[in-house]
């Protein structure tokens, strides 16, 4: 808790990445490129599902809506710092600040939720493929793509409302590139304990649910592939599994690290390395591993590019 005075403030300065600033350039160029190339892929992936009939089933339609949410997610802290790197725009207003981490708090937790969907989907699918037709008919999809979304905002919710009646003051700067939990609670000149606790508890629940759901479901996958007859089966569905593995194991390896440790962080310059991985790099990997690796995908969006326009 900061008690060095009592001055309160109404915005926040978000202080980057001061130990690179030789390297600014450099790191807009790059945040940029990655930034642009995720959201086009994760569009070309939304329409490519959407525009083809074909691929109007439970294993694409829960990829197309991861695809939207890491639009979003990423969406939601990139710009930011691009406006930081390129025009020194680093001051962030309290409501914005508080929106900002809502948004992102959310929308990680909607991914952990809709990652497990995903995979309990890919297990009825390949261990189940007799009543995986009926058990995510349409209506079973949508109300787990609505539960998942409606779960992220949720579990935020009441963290959210303690720390918007917090008290914040002077120094107010922010070590981070955008309104993470930790360093924001280090501003605070009001008690946080009951916060970090139940943040603590929050992020574990759902990292806890979400993991131990999707880890058995693809340990039991893995278990299946093993009893494909054939090496050439087997080796395609263990390349398809360990991809989706790594990508799964990323996220949830960092995350994890940031944010079910019943402390607030104080290696902040460590974890805005780790908050690049999750909230930058995976979500430029997850459409690749999900969809635009997939052959299905590839022949529709080819049809898609050869279609001819309206005359």
């Amino acid at each position: 808790m900061n008690t060095s005075t009592e001055t309160l403030v109404t915005e926040f300065i978000l202080l980057g990445f001061p130990e690179l600033c030789h390297l600014q350039g450099l790191l807009f160029g790059s945040f940029l490129t990655i930034y642009l190339v995720t959201v086009l892929e994760n569009l070309v992936v939304v329409v490519t599902v959407g525009a083809s009939h074909q691929l109007h089933t439970p294993m694409y339609f829960f990829p197309a809506n991861l695809s939207v949410l890491e639009t979003l997610y990423t969406s939601v802290t990139v710009p930011k710092l691009l406006a930081a790197l390129l025009a020194q725009a680093r001051t962030i207003s309290f409501s914005g600040c508080l929106t900002q981490l809502f948004l992102f708090l959310s929308l990680g937790s909607s991914e952990c939720f809709l990652l497990a969907t995903m995979a309990c989907d890919r297990y009825l699918a390949i261990c189940r493929p007799l009543h995986h037709p009926a058990t995510m008919a349409w209506r079973c999809c949508l109300c787990l793509a609505f539960s998942a979304w409606l779960g992220g905002f949720l579990a935020s919710f009441v963290s959210m409302a303690l720390i918007s009646r917090l008290r914040f003051c002077v120094p107010n700067v922010l070590n981070h590139f955008f309104c993470d939990i930790s360093p924001l609670l280090q501003l605070s000149c009001s008690d946080t304990t009951a916060i970090e606790i139940l943040d603590f508890v929050a992020a574990l629940a759902v990292l806890a649910t979400s993991l131990l759901v999707t880890t058995v479901s693809y340990a039991r996958i893995l278990a299946t592939v093993l009893r494909v007859p054939g090496w050439a089966g087997r080796r395609k569905a263990f390349s398809t599994c360990t991809s989706h593995l790594v990508v799964v194991a990323t996220f949830y390896t960092t995350t994890i690290f940031m944010y079910a440790r019943p402390h607030a962080a104080t290696s902040f310059d460590l974890n805005k390395l780790v908050s690049v991985v999750y909230s930058v790099v995976t979500p430029l990997l997850n459409p690749v591993v999900y969809c635009l690796r997939n052959r299905d995908i590839r022949e529709a969006l080819a049809k898609l590019l050869q279609a001819p326009g309206p005359s």
